[in-house]
């Protein structure tokens, strides 16, 4: 399987554009490159149960958690103008490559 090279990263906000959850705004806990796929805070909750496992410190029960969504399915949020956006990448003076905003040609990496 071919991995796709995604703009987003750890810790960018994103805006579920289709499914179940669409319009909801979250930040990205986790990429998982290999199957082209990441888990945002608060979307897609899935219901898990869980045996309880004394050893461990987990207690049996009903779980609620993220379940991973695929990376076509979010688009970034610009943090200057708040909108959702594509990603361009430009190279500054000093040599650094960094991602910008297509719509206010704002800088993304902090």
């Amino acid at each position: 399987m071919s991995r796709l090279q995604t703009p987003i990263r750890k810790n960018d906000n994103v805006l579920v554009v289709t499914g179940k959850d669409r319009g909801k705004r979250g930040r990205v806990l986790k990429l998982l490159p290999e199957k082209n796929r990441l888990i945002v805070e608060g979307v897609n909750m899935i219901s898990r149960h869980t045996k309880p496992n004394p050893q461990r410190n987990i207690k049996g029960g009903i779980v609620r958690r993220e379940a991973s969504l695929h990376v076509s399915n979010v688009q970034l949020v610009c943090p200057d103008c708040g909108a959702q956006t594509r990603i361009g990448h430009r190279i500054l003076g000093d040599g650094r490559k960094v991602r910008i905003c297509r719509k206010c040609e704002g800088v993304v990496d902090k």
